[in-house]
């Protein structure tokens, strides 16, 4: 949780000295963030075609260990909480 306070504290940093500098950002944020979960998206579709080119099965469970938490990042736990190596909650 502590990255994404400080990834939101940066951004409103430099939204107020865009403001003070009488600027507007580079690109209107909506196309900014389409961009960037375009380029999530095909950094992930590499692995996946080269799985399926492969041979290898490319199911769901793959795609969670893979491509989720690259896309979504590490989401915030509770403290304490293990994670196996099929992403689940071992505690659950």
């Amino acid at each position: 949780m502590k990255m994404y306070l400080l990834s939101l504290g940066a951004g409103l940093l430099v939204g107020v000295i865009y403001a003070l500098l009488n600027v507007r950002s580079p690109a209107p944020p909506v196309i900014a963030l389409i961009g960037l979960l375009g380029i999530l998206i095909g950094e992930q579709s590499v692995p996946l075609v080269k799985r399926a080119l492969s041979g290898e099965p490319v199911n769901l469970s793959w795609f969670n260990r893979q491509c989720t938490p690259h896309v979504f990042g590490h989401l915030p736990g509770g403290p304490g909480k293990v994670i196996d190596e099929t992403g689940r909650d071992k505690r659950a």
